[in-house]
């Protein structure tokens, strides 16, 4: 899969996973880092556990990168936690 098709991944999964995690979203531009982290996390995790990672632009792979971003959403509230003003 080429970088546009990552990155076009990973603002989908970081969307759909900033809505399962916070709800809110942490703003558009993060949102997109996390979400483009998310789905090689979700790769990673996908082939530890031997199963077929990313492999291609489909909702087999878009699932795994939501997976993948959900943790990574969730590991950043737990890093830095949740500031209320």
């Amino acid at each position: 899969m080429s970088i546009l098709g990552w990155i076009v991944l990973g603002i989908i999964a970081g969307w759909i996973g900033s809505n399962i995690v916070d709800n809110g979203g942490k703003g558009p531009m993060l949102d997109m880092v996390l979400g483009i982290v998310g789905a090689l996390v979700g790769g990673a995790i996908f082939s530890a556990l031997g199963a077929v990672p990313v492999t291609g632009f489909n909702l087999y792979s878009l699932f795994v990168a939501v997976v993948g971003s959900v943790v990574v959403l969730v590991a950043y509230h737990a890093l830095l936690g949740r500031r209320r003003l």
